[in-house]
């Protein structure tokens, strides 16, 4: 998978940063789709990441890059637990909601509105999504804000930025693996 279409669709969450990212690539750059997610979660290992198919089309895969600790985070909060258990997830663990996600995207023709949780986007900010896309909308960045207004411009700045500088990594040479932040490790290692 070219590292290119990760860097741009994803640094954020390859810095830590946010939650996860979703991103469709063609299947014409993906030879054998097994072997490339065997080979980029290899790459991820050790490192609190993790990619998997949500959809496979004759055309595109949907994948998602997140980070499983900082999901099972976002995801046990009341408000995020409230708006999944009404759209039929059982919040038993991360990986059930995640195959009840697939289920619902694979069996829709749009996104389920839940799927900002998964991204990281506030709670209140996908409630406020789902009731009404128009209604009370603050401002449009990464996602319809709905909430704290302040807080979304200054998240939609750091993942712009953030985006910039690895783009510029991976342009001077630097390796995808040498980019991504390592979120597993809870010790300081004196020097």
């Amino acid at each position: 998978m070219p590292d290119n279409i990760i860097v741009e669709n994803c640094s954020p969450t390859l810095a830590g940063i946010k939650t996860g990212n979703i991103f469709t690539i063609d299947r014409s750059l993906i030879s054998d789709i097994g072997e490339e997610f065997r080979e980029l979660n290899q790459c991820f290992a050790g490192k609190g990441l993790r990619a998997i198919p949500l959809k496979i089309s004759e055309k595109n895969v949907l994948i998602y890059l997140y980070r499983p600790d900082k999901l099972r985070a976002d995801l046990s909060c009341k408000e995020a637990r409230d708006i999944l258990l009404s759209k039929g997830y059982s919040c038993e663990s991360v990986e059930s909601d995640i195959v009840h996600l697939i289920r619902q995207i694979c069996s829709q023709n749009t996104f389920p509105h839940e799927i900002g949780l998964f991204l990281g986007y506030p709670p209140v900010d996908v409630k406020g999504f789902m009731e009404d896309t128009r209604k009370g909308v603050k401002c449009v960045g990464y996602w319809k804000v709905y909430g704290d207004k302040e807080k979304a411009e200054k998240t939609f700045s750091s993942y712009k930025k953030c985006t910039e500088v690895y783009k510029k990594c991976l342009s001077g040479g630097r390796h995808l693996s040498q980019m991504i932040v390592n979120t597993t490790c809870n010790r300081c290692v004196a020097s």
